[in-house]
């Protein structure tokens, strides 16, 4: 990419975007439209339109639709089904039909089959039955990364898709409809201010993630803008992969609860496993810059200064189609 050029976050999630808006600034590319500068519902056809109308973007990376947690996958799959349909129709068709120069779309780890072993390969989508919890979400994800391959095949676009694993970061969604990782943030942070001495937390905790910093995944969507130009979609990830048990152990440690922690089998464990196999990224010469640790840290440093009015704004973005990921 060229650091003249113009460039477009589409991206509901707030956390994503955030971190691409970063790792731009910091590589020298100040043309940037987005939703923070331009108000701009996605799931508008006309409005995305306009955006790419007045602006002519060069580039532009897809971030796509909202998504949450496991309530609001209960509660509302629905709109998560359509919200995400109408963004990537809307985001890549409007990026063909006015010429940019490249596209990135992100996918989601909740596209591969329930039943897949660890590391899920790009090979293993659409090879069985998805996680009844998310499916409405996940589906159309698989849609979108279909609709890269069509409009590469038809149209001559110039798109990659991208899958990576679970998010976190500054900016990521501590409301109930957050992911597993702000979500058990919030709650044991909670049960240390107010001296509770346990705290409840769904399923048996022992579904594995494969999480990956906000920041390290925007890194890794620049590299891919100047590296990759493959139609098959390639995974995001880092290089460690925790249980949920695990995970909350360390939460509890880097924030200094002293109660216990009580899975209460509730609801579910989802996904078993969503370990990526992100060799093919590596192999490419990408790697994450942080470790694990690190970035819990940074996450943890991010939302004690900003707790007091994170989960409102959180809540108020859904609203708006800019959610947090999905765990």
């Amino acid at each position: 990419m060229e650091h003249t050029a113009t460039i477009f976050i589409a991206a509901s999630n707030p956390m994503i975007r955030s971190a691409l808006q970063r790792a731009l600034r910091l590589r020298g590319y100040v043309h940037c439209v987005d939703q923070d500068m331009v108000p701009l519902d996605l799931t508008d056809a006309r409005e995305v339109d306009r955006v790419f109308a007045r602006f002519r973007p060069d580039y532009v990376f897809c971030a796509g639709g909202p998504s949450a947690g496991l309530a609001a996958n209960r509660s509302e799959p629905a709109d998560l089904l359509k919200d995400n349909l109408l963004v990537q129709l809307h985001v890549i068709d409007s990026a063909c039909r006015h010429g940019v120069k490249k596209l990135l779309y992100l996918g989601s780890s909740c596209s591969y089959p329930r039943s897949c072993p660890p590391p899920m390969k790009v090979d293993d989508l659409m090879t069985g039955p998805l996680e009844p919890t998310s499916e409405p979400y996940a589906m159309a994800k698989l849609m979108g990364l279909t609709m890269v391959q069509a409009y590469r095949r038809q149209y001559g676009l110039r798109a990659i898709a991208a899958i990576p694993g679970d998010v976190f970061g500054p900016h990521d969604d501590f409301s109930d409809r957050g992911h597993v990782l702000p979500a058990l943030m919030r709650n044991i942070h909670a049960a240390k201010e107010q001296r509770q001495p346990s705290v409840s937390i769904w399923g048996t905790g022992t579904a594995r993630r494969f999480f990956l910093y906000a920041e390290d995944l925007a890194d890794a969507c620049l590299f891919l803008m100047h590296h990759y130009e493959g139609e098959r979609p390639i995974n995001l990830g880092g290089t460690v992969t925790v249980s949920i048990k695990e995970l909350a152990q360390q939460l509890k440690r880097l924030i200094g609860y002293e109660g216990t922690l009580e899975f209460t089998g509730a609801y579910g464990d989802g996904m078993p496993d969503k370990t990526l196999d992100v060799r093919p990224l590596f192999e490419l010469g990408w790697q994450p810059k942080r470790t694990f640790r690190e970035a819990l840290q940074l996450t943890y440093a991010w939302f004690l200064e900003h707790h007091t009015t994170v989960a409102n704004a959180a809540a108020e973005s859904w609203h708006k189609c800019s959610t947090g990921m999905r765990t």
